[in-house]
């Protein structure tokens, strides 16, 4: 399985290589975004680490550039900024997770674990295909559309959205999600789900059409169906 790391630091990606190719990673490591830009055209990836202090390109405007040119592979922001308006941009640009300077390198690798289980295939006995009003979601090729209009989503937002869609009418809470999606029992910062879904309601619930995720106060989420 192969990740991509990008950090300027030398010691810092020294570090984070040799841990990861100890933990069974084959493992591409580069300091700057001129270089990361040509790994990720010619390599698909499991995973990426990106640092946002880059010397050539700000890492936020890389992963939305990234994003733009359809890259799903799920990323880890891991940088030395530590304000709640850097970590809700770094979820909003479409970064899946954030860890920041000092780190402990066992929780990176605890981190990168659950991204790549939860970005996986489907199983072949799970359907493959999912329905709600006029929103469809194919867990194969991992596109989702409504009414045709393909929605361009990250790894998170569409594993976010298929657990939605496999609860349509339903309504689940934030616990729920925390747990079946982000596969934690709790967490400090439970502010990461509420960012995640107004970023995905934004691109779901375009103007002008019914929106279907709605929110109940206090309670939770529901996807509606009918």
């Amino acid at each position: 399985m192969r990740l991509l790391v990008v950090e300027d630091d030398a010691t810092i990606r020294g570090f984070i290589t040799r841990s990861l190719s100890e933990a069974g990673y084959v493992v591409d490591a580069v300091p700057s975004a001129a270089q990361a830009d040509k790994m990720v055209l010619q390599q698909d990836y499991a995973a990426i680490v990106l640092d946002l202090g880059l010397p050539d390109t700000d890492g936020f405007d890389l992963m939305s550039r990234w994003r733009n040119q359809g890259v799903a592979a799920p990323m880890l922001i891991l940088s030395a900024r530590r304000s709640i308006d850097d970590r809700v941009r770094g979820l909003e640009e479409g970064g899946d997770d954030y860890m920041t300077k000092p780190f402990a390198i066992a929780e990176l690798n605890a981190r990168l674990r659950n991204l790549i289980k939860r970005n996986s295939n489907v199983s072949p006995s799970s359907p493959t295909c999912l329905r709600a009003l006029d929103l469809e979601m194919n867990l194969l090729s991992r596109q989702a559309n409504r009414d045709g209009r393909n929605l361009t989503l990250t790894s998170q937002e569409f594993l976010l959205l298929e657990y939605l869609c496999r609860n349509a009418g339903r309504v689940v809470t934030r616990s729920m999600i925390l747990e079946q999606v982000w596969k934690m029992r709790s967490v400090l910062d439970t502010n990461i789900i509420d960012v995640h879904i107004y970023r995905l309601r934004s691109k779901v619930d375009a103007p002008g059409e019914r929106p279907l995720i709605k929110t109940l106060r206090g309670v939770g989420y529901v996807l509606q169906n009918r």
